[in-house]
């Protein structure tokens, strides 16, 4: 993997609110006739998991790529479905409506490279595959199901130009929905390389389900969920052990992609709103997320959703994901992490581009 920054990096995220055109009192619309696409071409990548369903379109550029459009939407795909085995009509219902906005911009913007991923929740659901074939038929888009390891590599191809160029190791972790996939990378001259991984069956929904629902976190149940973790944390501590000759692999520096991570940074900058622009790429102290968790864990339900960085989209969900964090800053103890606002869907974008010879190259 190489080290080019993304242009995207520079760019704020999409407003979470429409604006209203001038003096209208209405809500502004889109012009009906189709944009023609830049010079270098449109991509297009799609990354449904088990919380999110995410789109970003870019076209190439001097520094990687430039974004042109984004969408995401939570849409719980994966709601009870470590209860049940399968996905219900009311997640997938949800995602059928938002996969149809995906489905029309990339049709409005007439984009021809695209890849559409599904994970975690697909991966284990029983209707999964079923599902794949009613997305298709009912939107038109064609998603694949990619296994762990896929994964794993397309985030940290897409994460990977954060890690910080003096570095000589680090540890990049995923958080989603559904699983969490771990990747130890080292130094391989002016490259990194990664030389071992781990997805690990367990994300915000499928812990934030598991012990109680996420809304009454406790102390004790707090402590429960990390309790769960520990093992598969230390498991894979143990490997990476095995390759390092360090009893407890210290990495140069933590890299975290996810809704938690970046939710974190949020809380702990103090942000009166979520500004991508301030997120993706800052870094932050260690031992100070802790200190943001402990207050996370204290405050209400209600004190979480009133948050501008959490909202009650995210209320039920966020402890999980600082369980899961927690132990991961247990089993690696760097003194840093990097935040990315920025993974999987960055990944395909820089794969597809770099196949085509486009990535980093001006129109």
């Amino acid at each position: 993997m190489e080290g080019s920054i993304v242009d995207a990096a520079s760019r704020p995220g999409p407003s979470r609110s429409r604006r209203k055109s001038a003096g209208s009192g209405r809500f502004a619309r889109r012009p009906t006739v189709p944009r023609e696409p830049p010079p270098g071409g449109l991509y297009g990548a799609l990354d449904l998991g088990t919380n999110n369903c995410r789109l970003l379109i870019a076209t190439p550029a001097s520094q990687g790529f430039v974004v042109v459009d984004a969408f995401s939407r939570i849409v719980r795909l994966g709601e009870r479905l470590g209860q049940t085995g399968r996905l219900s009509d009311e997640a997938m219902a949800r995602t059928i409506e938002a996969l149809r906005v995906c489905a029309n911009k990339l049709r409005w913007r007439k984009v021809e490279k695209v890849r559409l991923v599904a994970t975690e929740a697909c991966r284990l659901a029983a209707n999964g595959p079923a599902f794949i074939v009613r997305v298709r038929e009912e939107t038109g888009l064609s998603l694949e199901i990619i296994d762990r390891e896929t994964e794993a590599g397309l985030a940290a191809v897409g994460a990977e130009p954060l890690v910080d160029r003096a570095a000589e190791t680090a540890l990049v972790f995923d958080i989603g929905g559904g699983s969490t996939e771990m990747l130890w990378m080292r130094r391989a001259g002016e490259r990194f390389e990664t030389v071992a991984w781990t997805s690990l069956s367990a994300g915000v929904v499928t812990i934030s389900e598991q012990f109680g629902g996420g809304v009454d976190v406790t102390p004790a149940s707090f402590a429960a969920m990390r309790a769960h973790l520990r093992p598969m944390l230390q498991d894979f501590a143990r490997r990476v052990s095995e390759l390092t000759g360090q009893s407890q692999p210290v990495p140069s520096h933590l890299l975290g992609t996810s809704g938690t991570v970046t939710t974190i940074a949020g809380v702990q900058l103090g942000l009166a709103r979520y500004d991508r622009s301030r997120v993706d790429g800052c870094w932050l102290d260690s031992a100070q997320t802790g200190v943001v968790t402990q207050r996370l864990l204290d405050l209400t339900y209600d004190q979480r959703a009133a948050n501008p960085c959490i909202g009650r989209e995210r209320a039920d969900l966020v402890l999980a994901g600082c369980a899961i964090l927690e132990e991961i800053r247990l089993a690696f103890p760097a003194g840093r992490i990097r935040v990315a606002d920025r993974g999987l869907r960055e990944g395909i974008l820089t794969m597809m581009m770099k196949q085509d010879g486009a990535y980093g190259r001006s129109p």
